[in-house]
Formats: structure tokens, C-alpha cells, sequence
């Protein structure tokens, strides 16, 4: 019977203890800190690793995650200020910079973050048109986490960034606008196929005159180069003429023939004379005249 009850005492010792040392040593992870209240009132917050705590009076509160959290919010209807709804997704980063006013100053940090989002978001929203609303993104972020780091820095909350993820129009209005979009494109292709064919009528009348410009230049030249040939062939047939008839009149000046001979020798060269397309005109030496009267005079006197 006794070491019965030694046994029980043992167990009933050893179970106060393991109870009295699990609330005695805490660890704290990495990343997270601990509210430790004594006897219902704050009292420190545990930094990570061992701690040890006053047993039956102290006790963990809550832990904190000091590691930055994400937070995506439902869709929330937000009306525009051409009274349209348009449906939008957000995105909250942030992170607890304070443990102990993100354990008292609000109940749950979470659904504060959220119900201030949907409220700033439709204010924000509110004051554009839908337009502006889907094209001014950037804009709509910045307002949104100045509002809500604003607002959030006394629950011990920093709001780093603030995305929206989907900004979704009524249906009829997306219809509207995918149809907008359509003929816009098609304005566009008709206009390019436009440019695109003047642009080549610019080109091909461009390319005809350039290439009409050059046949006359090139003809221009040819019948200068045509000119020029002509005139020099008449110089040189000239010049040789001249030539001929110097060697001539010098062959007959050393000879000094008689005058019929020299009439025969003239009537002999006068078609070769004559054969030269360039010979206009003939050149009948006065020897020749006086030499055909006599060959007219001896006739006479034979007759």
C-alpha cells in the first residue's frame, strides 16, 4: 500500500513538474515574437529563443508573425462616377512592425485591413470614370497604400504595397468595348493599307520621272556625241580633201604638164573627188577652166 501511494506521489510529482516547466520555458521561433501578460496585464514580448516565464503567473498571450503577409481580398463591387459597377480584386502586402498595438489597439489587424481597403477603394474609384479607372492603375496604388499605411500605423501595421489584381466591367460594357476595340483596329488596318498604297503610287511616279529624266539626258547626250562625230568626220574628210589637192597642185606645179594633159588629169580626178559624202562643194582650180577652152578651141578649129 505504501509504495502504492509512493508511486502516485511520484506520478502526481512528475506531472506538476513537466506542467510547471512547459509554462516556465517558452521558445520563441525565428520571425516571431510573444505577448506575455502577468496576471491579465501586459508585461514584455518575447523575443525568438528560450525564455523562461514566471509559472502560474505569466502566460503567452499571443504570437506574433513578424515576417511580411499577404492578404487577397474577395472582389468587391465599387461603383464609378459614370455609375457603372465594375468588380475588383486586391492584393494587401504588409507587415507588423509593432506586437504589442497589433495585439490591443484592434481586435483582428486582418478584417481592419480589409473593410478599410473596400472603403478607400470605393472612394477612390468613385472619383474617376470608368476610363480612367482601368487605365490609371499605378495611380489608384499609390492612393490606396497612403490611405491604408496612414490609417493602419497605429495598430502597429506597416502597408508596403497594394495591388489590384482584376478590374472587371459589366458585361454589356466589356461587349461594348471589345466591339470599340475591333473597329478600332480595323480603322487602323484600313488607314495602313491606305498610306501603304499612296506611298507606293509616291514611289512608282517617282521611279517613272527619275527614269524619263535619264532616257532624255542619255538621248540629249547621244545626239550631242552624233553632232560632235558628224562635225569631226567633215573636218577630217575636209582636211584630207585639202590634203589631195595640195599633193596634186604641188605634183603639177614639179611636172609643169601641158595644158591638155593637165585638162585630162582634171576630168580624171573630179569623180573621185566627188565620191566623199561630206563634199558639198567642189573646188574647179582656174587651170582647169583655162585648159577646158583650150581642149573647146581645138575641137572648134577641127570641126
Amino acid at each position: 500500500m505504501d509504495l502504492v501511494i509512493t508511486g502516485i506521489a511520484v506520478i502526481i510529482f512528475l506531472t506538476a513538474l513537466s506542467l510547471v516547466l512547459s509554462r516556465t520555458i517558452v521558445i520563441v521561433r525565428q520571425a516571431d515574437t510573444a505577448i506575455v501578460e502577468r496576471l491579465g496585464r501586459y508585461q514584455r514580448t518575447l523575443s525568438p529563443g528560450l525564455n523562461l516565464l514566471v509559472p502560474l503567473i505569466d502566460r503567452i498571450r499571443q504570437r506574433v508573425d513578424m515576417r511580411e503577409q499577404v492578404a487577397s481580398f474577395p472582389p468587391q463591387p465599387v461603383i464609378t462616377e459614370d455609375n457603372l459597377v465594375v468588380s475588383i480584386d486586391t492584393v494587401i502586402y504588409f507587415q507588423v512592425t509593432d506586437p504589442k498595438a497589433a495585439t490591443y489597439e484592434i481586435s483582428s489587424y486582418i478584417l481592419g485591413i480589409e473593410q478599410l481597403t473596400v472603403t478607400t477603394l470605393r472612394n477612390v474609384i468613385g472619383s474617376m470614370d470608368l476610363e480612367e479607372a482601368l487605365t490609371s492603375r499605378d495611380q489608384i496604388n499609390g492612393q490606396l497604400r497612403g490611405v491604408l499605411d496612414e490609417a493602419t500605423g497605429k495598430w502597429g501595421i506597416r502597408v508596403n504595397r497594394v495591388e489590384l489584381k482584376a478590374i472587371d466591367p459589366p458585361a454589356t460594357v466589356q461587349e461594348a468595348m471589345e466591339k470599340q476595340l475591333r473597329a478600332e483596329r480595323e480603322r487602323r488596318a484600313v488607314i495602313l493599307t491606305a498610306e501603304g498604297a499612296k506611298q507606293s503610287a509616291i514611289l512608282t511616279a517617282e521611279g517613272s520621272k527619275q527614269a524619263a529624266v535619264l532616257s532624255a539626258e542619255a538621248d540629249a547626250q547621244a545626239a550631242v556625241l552624233r553632232a560632235e562625230g558628224e562635225a569631226k568626220a567633215r573636218i577630217i574628210a575636209a582636211e584630207a580633201e585639202s590634203a589631195a589637192v595640195s599633193t596634186i597642185y604641188e605634183g603639177l606645179r614639179r611636172a609643169d604638164p601641158r595644158p591638155n594633159e593637165l585638162a585630162h588629169r582634171y576630168l580624171q580626178m573630179l569623180p573621185e573627188m566627188a565620191q566623199g559624202e561630206a563634199n558639198k562643194v567642189w573646188v574647179v582650180p582656174a587651170e582647169l577652166t583655162s585648159a577646158l577652152s583650150r581642149i573647146t578651141d581645138g575641137l572648134s578649129s577641127r570641126e
